[in-house]
């Protein structure tokens, strides 16, 4: 049991009494039991994450070799766990696949995703634009990590400030989102203008696309923290899944 939702759920069926209380006291006992964390050696798993914010241990892939990832993947699906890693190339998918042949791979994300567990549904739509289609691993990154984490998700894609008339033939979409995610390459424009378009949140993220002079994304991080328009944040350069979170808290509070 790793989740506030499948205690309430064993909760519940004690209240309509397809479960009965010795049983569900034996089940909390294991519960309770259970290590926090799984030392593998090379990591350390952290099951309780899900207890302390709402949803499990994400796997960055990046650095990591197959087999480590296949390794710390297993350890969370075998605890019922929904399974997450990001920065994932074909590579690792294999590999996981062995241990946890049920696992998905989002090719356009970068993610190797499976759904266990059931999570609390966002109040609204989280909506994630791109400027180019140059930033869509990124923005998909986001829009996938934000679906795992429970909420609905509209796609607005290649509507950077290049042609605006793109983005403001879709601003019934801007309007009726929780929160919006902007993600922009180049000089970062983007955030800003989606901001002064509406009164949600806007979590900005800078992608590494560009020319020489914007120094892999720098030029659009600075950009974008010294943005005019009110109410933007922004998160590190290229991440996507640290803006679907955000997004994610804002869309469930």
């Amino acid at each position: 049991m790793t989740s506030n939702k499948q205690l309430e759920d064993l909760l519940e069926r004690v209240a309509r009494g397809d479960i009965d209380v010795a049983t569900a006291t034996a089940r909390l006992v294991d519960a309770m039991r259970a290590r926090p964390f799984e030392d593998l050696g090379f990591a350390r798993v952290d099951h309780h994450r899900t207890v302390r914010q709402g949803f499990p241990e994400v796997i960055l892939g990046l650095g990591k070799t197959p087999a480590q990832i296949a390794a710390i993947a297993a350890e969370i699906a075998a605890r019922g766990s929904t399974l997450l890693v990001t920065r994932a190339d074909s590579d690792a998918y294999q590999a996981v696949r062995v241990v946890v042949p049920q696992a998905t791979y989002y090719a356009d994300a970068r993610i190797i995703g499976l759904r266990q567990e059931d999570v609390a549904k966002g109040k609204g739509v989280i909506l994630v634009a791109a400027a180019g289609t140059s930033d869509l691993p990124i923005a998909e990154e986001a829009a996938v990590s934000a679906e795992f984490m429970g909420n609905d998700v509209t796609r607005l894609y290649d509507v950077g400030v290049a042609g605006l008339h793109r983005l403001l033939h879709a601003r019934d979409a801007l309007q009726s989102a929780r929160a919006i995610i902007v993600v922009a390459g180049m000089e970062g424009a983007l955030p800003s203008v989606v901001a002064g378009l509406v009164s949600v949140p806007v979590i900005a993220v800078p992608t590494s696309i560009g020319y020489g002079a914007s120094f892999g994304g720098i030029a659009a991080l600075l950009g974008m923290l010294n943005s005019c328009a009110s109410g933007v944040s922004v998160v590190n350069i290229d991440n996507g899944f640290g803006a679907a979170t955000v997004a994610s808290l804002i869309n469930h509070a």
